[in-house]
């Protein structure tokens, strides 16, 4: 066993840390809109609470959509575009749900200053904001970013896949700036929402001849039943499931406890236990004290800011949208 004094422990984990020079935001600043717009985050806030509070699945809602929004042509507000070949309409992106929060804030903040913030300035803003009412963590976001101008459903090539292996997973973040530790942090963010049947249904049904039931074998025997109850072979393929058993509506570490118990929902999502690579922070994410124990929603947040400033437009570039879901004529 090979033991790690402490000045070597903390310079592997600051190495893990480094953020590339190209994915951080050239021209984001925490506090962008403080004299252009000074109640801009407050109004933002106050729009999620209102539209929380009446229904919580916005909360994971805005999460996978920031992350969608990220994840192809940069942060820039293209998956809020509406057209019969924007970014909303291809296939990953057709379940996404929680635009009218985005549509409410940037009405209001038309109202009190108009043409000024972005609507992919608010997606980032309202994440955070909806992820901190399910007991996450809050962070800084930086701002000013400006929207695109172009959204194409042929352009949602590289979003990761629930078949993805976790190499071709660990590439897809590489790609874009993002280490593995960022991978397992923000996956993580899974602990709040659901997914529909039709995304893990293979898993259940003559996935395999090795086990009697067809199933997995990745997945613990006990919950492929409680999976098949909920999602039977021939039902309805649109049905939610928590993808957090036990804690979908709450932000904290059960998921990869989940993981470790062979209770992963998505395939993609249980393949970071079974994979070394990926178990080791999970392992840290899950460990109560040692040197490897690792602040989940500490990592979270610094791996939040680091997707939120990918192939971000700003400056001249791009334009500041007067309604979200249409480019500017």
């Amino acid at each position: 066993m090979v033991f790690l004094n402490k000045t070597t422990l903390f310079l592997m984990l600051l190495t893990l840390c480094i953020v590339p020079t190209f994915v951080r935001g050239q021209g984001t600043r925490v506090g962008f809109y403080s004299s252009s717009c000074p109640r801009a985050e407050a109004i933002i806030r106050s729009t999620v609470q209102a539209q929380f509070r009446s229904n919580p699945t916005v909360a994971p809602g805005l999460l996978r959509m920031h992350f969608h929004d990220c994840f192809v042509q940069g942060c820039d507000g293209s998956i809020l575009v509406n057209g019969p070949n924007a970014e909303k309409t291809a296939p990953p992106n057709r379940l996404l749900r929680g635009y009218e929060v985005i549509d409410d804030a940037k009405t209001q903040l038309e109202a009190a200053c108009p043409g000024v913030v972005s609507c992919a300035d608010i997606l980032a803003l309202a994440t955070r904001d909806s992820v901190a009412l399910t007991n996450g963590p809050s962070w800084a976001v930086p701002t000013g970013r400006r929207d695109g101008r172009v959204s194409l459903a042929s352009d949602v090539t590289n979003l990761p896949s629930f078949v993805d292996s976790v190499d071709v997973q660990k590439k897809k973040f590489a790609d874009l700036g993002l280490n593995t530790l960022d991978l397992v942090a923000l996956v993580g963010g899974h602990t709040i929402g659901t997914g529909a049947c039709q995304v893990f249904k293979y898993r259940l049904y003559n996935f395999t001849t090795t086990t009697s039931s067809g199933a997995d074998p990745s997945i613990d025997p006990s919950f492929v039943s409680q999976l098949q109850s909920l999602c039977p072979q021939n039902g309805d393929a649109t049905r939610r499931v928590a993808l957090d058993t036990g804690s979908p509506n709450r932000f904290d570490t059960s998921f990869f406890a989940n993981l470790r118990s062979g209770r992963g929902v998505l395939e993609s999502d249980q393949k970071l236990w079974t994979d070394a690579s990926t178990r080791t922070f999970v392992q840290s994410f899950l460990n109560g004290s040692g040197p490897t124990r690792m602040d989940f929603n500490a990592e979270f947040a610094r791996s939040m800011v680091k997707m939120s400033n990918i192939g971000v437009k700003t400056g001249s570039d791009g334009e500041i949208r007067k309604i979200c879901s249409a480019i500017n004529a």
